[in-house]
């Protein structure tokens, strides 16, 4: 079976406006389960991509499998084997693929989390579209620790998946909703695992047999899952690190649209969420900037002053990551991702169809050029000459990132970690020096022209030697050779 669902996560006090409001006012189940996810010490079932789990409810039990594909957001399509069992001790027979895939080690499976929700489920209809919601609500815990899950999962029965994000806008409306990004294992493998700060890109999962319009697919959503993944995390605890890495997630994103650009065309819908995202990163950009003065300044005055305006700043990227339009903007690049005009245009169904690997390769040289171009006499090259070679070099880093999987042999692998060094090198002796080129409007910005301390944070004695490391650090990587040739 494929089910095909929208996860959406809400608050405790949103659930309860959501179930009592119209939408939800008609019959519907409650009942309380419990799930026992098993897994082998080695953790062998998660590393191959699948869950397990054995799920009571009353005195029937249920066994799934379920087949995770590449991590996703939102938008979840999974394949899954289910059966009914006796007991809380699994079945893996020949007629899971958990069999073959474990082999000896199944003697070796044991609980790993527990999962307890009270599950209520409504059977809706959307204009044609028949809709199941289920509003989960409880807790995972492992090991002594716990999480609380408030969550809503839209299963499409039949019809058009637009009807689940039509009927995902109503439900926002009324209450704040949000994409989704961790199914119920994922949250309890986490409570295993020591706590993290923030959450860096993930490897992206691509199908070296797979279309550009599939490997794009894919990449989008990667990248919308690290930005909710440090959303959480940056609401949560207002740090650096979250807010660093949900920027990251973001200008990874608008990467994305540019590499792809040919696969959607003149797509008006495309336009209009690129500009939305453009400006979501730059709330962020703001904050960012006084997280980086901060990291120089030293204590005093000046640090004072700074860490006021840091936390106004911290306020403003949370009122615009609370705003109807950043909510309404995550639901409607999943939809147009995953169901948009593009996909069926035909003057760009050639371009689409592309085998990912001919992509990915005239895209690796593409912008390697091009950085290797912008970097000739670097130390002769201007503050804005040195910031546009700069996002090229990011550019070429996350189309690198992007398609590493499809270059998986030991030597490409090799070639793709050197490669990738050498720029993270250049990347850091730009970024330093675009620091010290941005820092004068900054100050500016915040009135600290008069403060002695400030211009300390120009940094004029370093710049020279920035430029030279910089220059040093482009010649390494014109000297890398390709991964993916």
């Amino acid at each position: 079976m494929l089910e095909v669902e929208l996860k959406l996560e809400v608050s405790e006090a949103a659930a309860e406006q959501l179930k009592a409001s119209p939408l939800l006012a008609g019959e519907h189940d409650c009942s309380a389960l419990r799930a026992i996810y098993f897994d082998t010490p080695d953790r062998a079932v998660v590393d191959a991509g699948f869950s397990l789990r054995i799920r009571s409810k009353g005195e029937q039990r249920t066994q799934t499998i379920k087949a995770d594909g590449p991590a996703s957001v939102g938008l979840f399509m999974r394949s899954e084997w289910e059966m009914p069992v006796n007991d809380t001790v699994p079945v893996l027979d020949h007629a899971t693929p958990l069999a073959a895939l474990l082999g000896d080690r199944a003697e070796q499976v044991a609980p790993v989390f527990e999962v307890d929700v009270e599950r209520c489920t409504w059977m809706l209809h959307e204009d044609d579209a028949e809709i199941e919601v289920v509003l989960d609500r409880g807790q995972v815990h492992a090991g002594g620790r716990g999480e609380l899950i408030c969550e809503l999962e839209l299963e499409l029965k039949s019809g058009e998946p637009a009807a689940l994000f039509a009927f995902a806008r109503k439900l926002d409306t009324l209450a704040p909703v949000r994409i989704g990004v961790l199914s119920k294992s994922e949250r309890g493998y986490r409570l295993t695992r020591p706590s993290q700060s923030s959450y860096k890109a993930e490897a992206v999962k691509l199908d070296p047999e797979a279309s550009a319009a599939a490997a794009f697919q894919a990449i989008a959503q990667s990248c919308l899952r690290q930005f909710r993944l440090n959303e959480a995390l940056l609401v949560e605890h207002r740090h650096a690190k979250p807010l660093h890495q949900a920027r990251v997630a973001l200008r990874r994103l608008r990467s994305a649209f540019s590499l792809f650009k040919g696969l959607y065309a003149q797509d008006a819908r495309a336009a209009a969420l690129r500009e939305d995202l453009r400006a979501l990163a730059g709330t962020l950009g703001e904050a960012r900037n006084l997280d980086v003065l901060l990291g120089r300044a030293s204590q005093g005055d000046l640090r004072a002053r700074l860490q006021i305006a840091r936390e106004e700043a911290y306020s403003h990227v949370e009122d615009a990551l609370d705003a109807p339009w950043s909510r309404s903007l995550m639901l409607d690049l999943m939809e147009w991702l995953t169901d948009g005009g593009w996909l069926k245009e035909a003057s760009t169904q050639d371009a689409r169809d592309e085998p990912v690997r001919d992509f990915a390769a005239r895209a690796l040289d593409r912008a390697r050029r091009k950085v290797k171009k912008g970097g000739r006499h670097l130390a002769r090259l201007d503050d804005h000459a040195r910031h546009e070679l700069r996002k090229d070099a990011k550019k070429l880093r996350y189309d690198s990132e992007f398609f590493a999987g499809l270059y998986d042999r030991k030597r490409s692998r090799r070639r793709h970690k050197r490669f990738i060094a050498a720029l993270e090198d250049l990347q850091d002796q730009l970024g330093l020096l675009n620091d010290l080129a941005t820092a004068p409007e900054e100050i500016r910005k915040l009135g600290l022209e008069d403060v002695p301390e400030a211009q300390a944070l120009l940094g004029h004695d370093t710049k020279p030697h920035l430029i030279k490391a910089a220059a040093e650090a482009h010649e390494g990587l014109v000297d890398a050779k390709r991964f993916w040739r």
